[in-house]
């Protein structure tokens, strides 16, 4: 074993002994409080409740609809958010007809756009995936559109004296400028897609973790609702780790500390 392994192995183990001590205190305090279960259930409630979840509540089915959602919504809000960052980078008289509307849209609260969307489109995922376009966008497009504001213009100048045509530029120098910053916007992005989507479910799911979440709500089941919550919070962090592979797949040639993380 290496020396710089030792600290990654302690590191893991206290972070291992964070969370048994977080089962344990959830498992038997609230009965040492004489917490009712109605009110916090203990961790050995909820798992049962989880298993029950599973044969009569199609849980898979709404876990699987609801990261689809998450997936298409992340998906579509990047890219719109990586295009127009783009265009609004490399075209300031875009960035001044265009930013106070999108100020105007980033304003406006995205919870009250998802009864919208329900009314217009009904009770399918549709509502929900653009709800979570709506959250993802702004992030992802201020990070790639501050990335290309603060490039050095020298570079683009010496780019200028080779005679490089505007398409070159942005390809060589504006475009990968933007990557370390289009990650640090995806990071955000992940874990927001799944806020999106559960508003929209919430507003006006028959499907999905949402909705068994004001089902559990509805019945009072609070460990219904402490699975729906433990089932989204899986959800997000799939979808931050998958960004965080990406990244270091793609941003390989930087050092770590540049784009990971502490």
């Amino acid at each position: 074993m290496t020396s710089a392994g030792q600290p990654r192995l302690g590191l893991i183990a206290a972070s291992a002994g964070v969370l048994v001590a977080f089962l344990a205190a959830w498992e038997w305090l609230p009965g040492l409080m004489h917490i009712p279960e109605f009110i916090l259930p203990p961790g050995s409630r909820v798992w049962l409740e989880f298993l029950r979840v599973q044969q009569t509540e199609n849980l898979w089915l709404h876990t699987g609809i609801t990261a689809l959602e998450v997936i298409v919504g992340f998906v579509l809000g990047s890219l719109m958010g990586l295009v127009i960052g783009c265009v609004l980078g490399v075209s300031p008289r875009a960035e001044l007809v265009l930013s106070p509307y999108l100020l105007a849209l980033q304003i406006a609260p995205k919870v009250a756009f998802a009864p919208l969307f329900v009314m217009w489109m009904g009770f399918t995922v549709y509502p929900k995936i653009l709800v979570a376009v709506l959250i993802v966008f702004f992030p992802v497009m201020v990070n790639v559109l501050s990335a290309i504001r603060t490039i050095d213009p020298d570079l683009i100048n010496l780019a200028r004296t080779f005679s490089a045509s505007r398409w070159q530029i942005f390809r060589m120098i504006e475009y990968p400028a933007t990557m370390s910053p289009l990650f640090s916007g995806l990071r955000i992005a992940s874990t927001l897609a799944v806020i999106g989507v559960v508003v929209g479910e919430l507003v006006g799911g028959n499907k999905g973790l949402g909705y068994l979440l004001t089902y559990g709500e509805g019945q009072g089941n609070t460990a219904l609702v402490m699975v729906s919550i433990i089932m989204l919070t899986l959800i997000g962090i799939v979808a931050y780790g998958a960004v965080a592979l990406a990244e270091r797949r793609v941003l390989h040639y930087l050092p770590r500390a540049q784009h990971t993380t502490a």
